[in-house]
Formats: C-alpha cells, structure tokens, sequence
C-alpha cells in the first residue's frame, strides 16, 4: 500500500467522525471507506493474518530492527502523546522531570529497575497520591534518559527542589523542566524524544536518509534539529513507556460531524490533513483518512488578541 498525505479535504457535516477529547485538545478522525480492500485481511495475532479472499494464513514481515520500522515507532508515539494529553496540561501540581545517568549506562533491565526504587522513594517522601508517565529518551553513545511527568492528585501546587530529586535518584544529574506557556505537553515531549539537534556528528543522518531539518527557539536561541533522526536508535522490542494505573487513554466518542460544533463552537481546526491510501501500483483508492486538531487555548488566546486589537481600533 502507499500513502498520500495532502491538505484535509474537509469532512460532510452527516459523516460520522470519531472525537478524541483531551483536556483543552480535541481530536477529529473521519475515514471514508472507498474500497473493500482493506477488508480483505484479518489480524490473528501479532506474528500471522489470514487474507479473507484465499483463506491463506500469511505471517506479518516483522522488522529486525526497530528503527526501521517507522511506522511503528510512529504508533507508540501517538499513544504516547494521547497518555501525556489526556492527563497533563501543564497545572501547578504536574511536573516534568529528567532523569540521567552519571555512567554511559546501557542496560536496559537496569534502566526498569533504577526506575521502579526511585518511585517507590519518591512516593515515600512526596505522598502516594500521585500518578506518573515515564518515557524513554536513548542517547547517541547509547546511554539512557528517563522522561518523568508526575502529577499529585491532592494538591493544587507542588514545589520539589532539584537537589531532592537528585537525592532519591542517586544515578546522575536529574534536570527539572518548566512547561509554562506549553500549550500541547505531548507533541512538545514526543517531538523532543524523536528529534535529534543537528551537529556535526548527527549531520550524516541528515544527508543519508533526507531529513526534514526545523528550527526551534530554545532558551532564547534558535537550534536545528533533524525530525525523526532519534527514531534509529530504539532497540526492537522495547516498552518505551511505563505509567501508573491513573494514567489513563482517552475515550473515542462517535459522532455526526455537526455535533462538533458543541464541542468546538465555530473555530476552524489548528491543523488538518488527509491521508489517501492508494494500492501497491498506485492506481486505486482504497481508503481516505481526514483528520483536524483544535487547540482550544490557541484558538482562544487567538480570539483574545482579535477582540483586544478590535477594541484598540475602536
């Protein structure tokens, strides 16, 4: 199959949609069946599928390497981004925090069980009435970062000095950061645990395998990164995330599209795209896929800079 991915095609105001809501994003997913194509094939477990036509059992064509397969990587980080924006929107009692080692420390069961006693010090400490999401950031030299957002469930506000945390992590430096003014938690962590800042030793990914280059303002300074150039260097198989049971996955609610507008109101979306998804020879259109984001602090710090420029000219 190849994907084709052009500018959202808007969506028939009848058309059942699937709505994601997560805290102040709202997700819209419409897919227009085309062709019987896709029904063709039916998943029996992770490794086989039978092809309905034939009856024949196929076996999936399963990576060796896990950087390879994009599309994958792709997944877990949108379930990712959903786990982060359903449950952290940047209030005074969330906090980010990361977590690194001192060592060029590469194993993996060590980096799951370093982990698993810093948490249970922590609640020791802080209270046990607090959730957690944990992602892991690998490293070029093959070092492991930790990712923590911690949320506590009985307080408005937390304050958690840096060398405390260092204290109850005792592996190396434990950095704290500030989400003020992030308005989308998951796409600014999953972007940051993907990408990779471009420099000498990472500019052959660049040229290699033709990434998209982008430009972002950190701390006062324009830094470049190469999209995606961190995605090689996930090992197969591994569990890139670890939470608490209340972390939890957004509902997907069914719907007509014009019963957005109770959610939304009239604001257009922030971003919209439609994937078309053609046969191996290009020829024919199995399925069509739109999809639109609203933000809705952007939409609404956008309607308050339209009314106070209004008022200024009135």
């Amino acid at each position: 199959m190849k994907f084709e991915k052009t500018r959202g095609q808007g969506i028939d105001k009848e058309k059942i949609v699937s709505v994601k809501r997560m805290n102040h994003i709202v997700e819209v997913v419409a897919i227009k069946s085309l062709s019987n194509g896709l029904n063709k094939i039916k998943k029996l477990s992770k490794t086989h599928y039978v092809n309905k036509d034939t009856g024949e059992i196929l076996e999936y064509k399963l990576s060796e390497n896990r950087g390879q397969n994009i599309a994958g990587l792709k997944e877990s980080f949108r379930k990712i981004r959903d786990l982060i924006n359903n449950n952290f929107s940047g209030k005074g009692n969330e906090i980010h925090v990361v977590l690194t080692y001192a060592e060029n420390m590469t194993d993996r069961k060590r980096l799951y069980y370093d982990f698993d006693k810093f948490w249970k010090r922590y609640k020791y400490k802080y209270g046990s009435n607090c959730d957690y999401l944990t992602v892991v950031e690998p490293q070029g030299r093959g070092a492991w970062h930790c990712h923590l957002l911690i949320r506590h469930n009985d307080v408005e506000n937390i304050y958690i000095p840096s060398d405390e945390l260092a204290s109850l992590w005792g592996h190396g430096f434990v950095k704290i950061r500030s989400l003020k003014g992030v308005d989308n938690i998951g796409a600014y962590l999953t972007a940051y645990l993907t990408d990779v800042e471009l420099t000498d030793e990472t500019l052959p990914i660049a040229v290699t395998e033709n990434k998209e280059i982008k430009v972002v303002e950190v701390e006062g300074r324009q830094k470049r990164y190469i999209k995606g150039g961190r995605m090689h260097l996930y090992p197969p198989g591994m569990n890139l995330y670890r939470k608490s049971r209340g972390i939890v996955f957004p509902e997907i609610e069914k719907m007509k599209y014009r019963e957005l507008k109770k959610i939304v109101g009239n604001a257009s979306p922030n971003y919209t795209t439609t994937v078309t998804i053609k046969d191996d020879d290009n020829k024919k259109v199995l399925n069509s896929i739109t999809y639109e984001h609203y933000n809705m602090k952007r939409i609404a710090l956008g309607s308050c800079k339209e009314l106070a420029f209004l008022e200024k000219e009135l």
